[in-house]
């Protein structure tokens, strides 16, 4: 057993965990740890996709009590159809457009200017989409959300497959310029990653399964539980700062990261090239 290799699983896992749900980009938090910590190899790449699932692990058990009662209702109530069709309608344009674009994008957008750019933009976004969130809003809940709704989000959820876009920050900034309040873009989002990233993956481990062994095992599960604590204390985290406090933060982050995106592509410090 390499203790060093699982040390960089465990780093990974963390740092999935605790930007998987922030409107920062895990994809791009995810390259500049594991080229810092030499673990950016095809086998690698299977991994940051694999460990998600661990993240999303987290989502499930705090939303728990929602899934199950949700779950439970779905022959009878139409309140629980509602909501389980429209997680379904925004989450098919991701597996339509994936299937259909993802090697391309894999191939031609993963630059270092590409990843710079998408992080700066999406913080001027972020601070735009606060400006005008007080006066846009008209779904207050999840519940309250059309499936017009879920699909336009689910059509922003796909902007996430240009790297350094992130995921959670498309749905969530995206749902509030929508119309969606800070609370229900962020629930949204979260109930969006379920089959998401699950679906993801799932696939990914199937496409690249020649890649690995049982050897690789140890390294996974690693990954998998770091991610998954570390997940669930950012959501908990995530969940009390949005009732008082904006995304702007995060705004300046991004840029500032987008920033550290050029400095070290431009110095050779991190390949960021697929």
């Amino acid at each position: 057993m390499d203790i060093v290799l699982l040390l960089k699983a465990a780093i990974m896992g963390v740092v999935e965990g605790l930007t998987e749900f922030l409107p920062i980009s895990s994809t791009g938090h995810l390259i500049l740890a594991g080229s810092l910590l030499g673990f950016d190899d095809a086998k690698a790449k299977v991994f940051d996709i694999a460990i998600q699932t661990g993240a999303i692990f987290a989502v499930i058990l705090v939303y728990w009590q929602r899934i199950r009662t949700t779950l439970v209702a779905l022959p009878t109530q139409r309140q629980a159809q509602r909501f389980a069709l429209n997680v379904l309608i925004g989450f098919l344009p991701a597996v339509v457009l994936g299937l259909l674009l993802g090697r391309a994008i894999k191939e031609h957008l993963f630059t270092p200017v590409i990843v710079a750019s998408t992080f700066i933009l999406g913080g001027f976004i972020i601070l735009w989409a606060e400006r005008r969130q007080q006066a846009a809003v008209r779904v207050h809940s999840v519940d309250d959300m059309t499936p017009l709704d879920a699909l336009k989000v689910g059509l922003v959820q796909c902007l996430a497959m240009v790297p350094g876009t992130s995921r959670s920050g498309a749905t969530i900034i995206g749902g509030m310029l929508l119309g969606l309040s800070r609370k229900a873009a962020t629930d949204y989002s979260f109930f969006l990653a379920i089959p998401t990233l699950i679906g993801a993956g799932v696939y990914s481990l199937y496409k690249e399964r020649a890649l690995l062994s049982a050897a690789d095992l140890p390294m996974f599960a690693v990954g998998l539980v770091f991610s998954f604590l570390s997940a669930w204390a950012c959501v908990r985290w995530l969940l009390r700062y949005i009732s008082s406090h904006s995304f702007v933060p995060f705004a300046w982050y991004r840029i500032g990261f987008g920033l550290v995106v050029l400095a070290t592509a431009w110095s050779g410090l991190v390949t960021w090239a697929e």
